[in-house]
């Protein structure tokens, strides 16, 4: 390790806000190389993901929402995120040898030490190792196991342009979708959701024409599917013009996890429920994690999809971990279309 720089560089919570984080909150702070010890492995870091759930983790103190996977940080904890790095060194034991790309869960940081039982080795599945920190997987699993897309079903992608939706839309095409919606928050990204990743139609929140009537107009006949990973508006004006039988499959509450206040960690939204009750529409919440066997399934279909041009990996490369903290206020913010990415 002679050759290992003495110092590296991660982002730490300062202090938990009180509603959305500011660049106060986050500070980049210079450490010793950690030291792996005889039994974990040091990665070097080359990629990491910038996620809208790390709202949950920094803000202010609360009760853990039972199931969520993203514990409450402390001020002084460092943030965490998906990543893809390179093995520096590794027990003799553990399988994996230095130069080999793994994935794991330690990013926010230049260098990391990780057990080698959560590391997972990248086998260039993908033409590109930043497409592993995609947030595809989940879209797909969502379409094929949590609703059981159908050839011709109208499907309803709530946050089009983020890091799910921006893969869900282009997959739902992919899967035999008719006709494919997203919802956004500008007209600038409305044009971008059609142009660039497939969707036929697009509505935009927060205008002077509610998002039920936008979305009436956009599937004049109805939705079959609906993938939400917002919640509150969204999800009544998906009910309202549901067509009987809907399935509803819900992978995110953004309404709630981006409110300006609070913690994150609830969305409430009040729904009629005499429609779900007269349209019979299903709905249910779900995780990727619910069907672990699907991860080999994704990347599989998406590297086969990628090298063919059938689909593409919506992402914004920001260089350096200095950058990293305002990385997350604009991915808060909404101002990317599809994942953001560290490179390190």
């Amino acid at each position: 390790m002679s050759d290992l720089p003495l110092t590296c560089r991660e982002v730490r919570l300062v202090a938990h806000p009180d509603g959305l984080p500011g660049r106060q909150h986050l500070e980049i702070a210079e450490i010793p190389l950690p030291d792996p010890g005889a039994d974990r492995v040091l990665i070097r870091n080359r990629f990491f993901r910038v996620s809208a759930s790390l709202r949950m983790m920094i803000s202010q103190s609360a009760p853990a929402v039972e199931g969520v996977p993203f514990p409450p940080l402390r001020p002084g904890d460092t943030l965490a995120d998906e990543a893809v790095g390179e093995v520096v060194v590794a027990p003799v034991d553990s399988g994996l040898c230095p130069g080999d790309l793994v994935s794991h869960f330690l990013g926010w940081r230049e260098y990391a030490v990780v057990a080698a039982a959560a590391c997972t080795r990248l086998d260039g599945g993908l033409p590109d190792p930043v497409a592993y920190l995609g947030h595809g997987g989940t879209a797909y699993a969502a379409l094929t196991r949590g609703v059981h897309l159908r050839p011709g079903d109208t499907v309803f992608v709530s946050a089009g342009g983020s890091a799910i939706g921006s893969m869900a839309g282009q997959i739902a095409r992919l899967l035999g979708a008719g006709r494919v919606i997203g919802s956004t928050g500008s007209w600038s990204k409305a044009e971008r959701l059609v142009r660039e990743l497939g969707y036929d139609a697009a509505v935009v929140r927060g205008t002077n024409e509610p998002m039920v009537e936008q979305l009436a107009k956009a599937a004049p006949g109805g939705i079959d599917v609906f993938l939400d990973n917002v919640g509150g508006d969204q999800l009544r004006a998906a009910v309202t013009t549901a067509r009987e039988g809907a399935r509803f499959v819900l992978v995110g509450a953004l309404s709630g996890q981006l409110a300006a206040r609070g913690t994150g960690r609830t969305a409430p939204v009040e729904l009629d429920s005499f429609q779900l009750l007269m349209k019979k529409i299903t709905m249910r919440g779900y995780s990727a994690d619910d069907n672990s066997e699907v991860h080999a399934e994704w990347i599989q279909r998406f590297g086969d999809w990628l090298r063919s041009g059938d689909i593409t990996f919506p992402h914004v490369r920001v260089t350096g971990i200095a950058h990293a903290p305002d990385a997350l206020l604009e991915v808060i913010e909404g101002r990317h279309l599809g994942a953001v990415i560290v490179e390190l």
